[in-house]
């Protein structure tokens, strides 16, 4: 079954022009912009995150099984999602899903600057999920 990508592809692009103006005009920004910018990678980071995971476990869902992913942990979920070359790196996942929790949780200045700066990583990785994504949709 093909999977619609738009979504997921739509929610990336929108975490990566978000970086792109924080690191483009970040020098000359007021204090005030910077936050809301920052807010802004954040948020576009939560939908990203959210639609990645949920994208990985559709598409094992439809070529591998529905219930070898029923009921499991994000763990397993990215163990099987690596498993099938949808991801590269477990651990690194679950610091996204960490990062993710804490916008759920706390929302203090310093846990802001820590999710932004994992949000900023998660770039490259939602589009390598992109890429394994179109590779593997058939």
């Amino acid at each position: 079954m093909k999977l619609e990508l738009s979504s997921l592809e739509n929610a990336a692009a929108a975490l990566e022009r978000s970086v792109h103006a924080a690191n483009t005009y970040d020098a000359t920004m007021p204090q005030e912009l910077k936050e809301t910018v920052r807010s802004g990678i954040i948020q576009n980071f939560e939908v990203a995150y959210e639609l990645s995971w949920k994208m990985m476990k559709r598409w094992i869902e439809a070529n591998i099984s529905a219930e070898s992913v029923d009921g499991v942990t994000r763990r397993e979920l990215f163990r099987q999602a690596a498993k099938n070359r949808l991801i590269n790196d477990v651990d690194l996942w679950m610091g996204f899903h960490a990062a993710r929790n804490e916008t759920s949780h706390t929302y203090d200045n310093e846990t802001a600057e820590e999710v932004s700066t994992t949000a900023r990583q998660f770039v490259a990785a939602a589009q390598a999920l992109l890429a394994s994504l179109r590779a593997r949709n058939d």
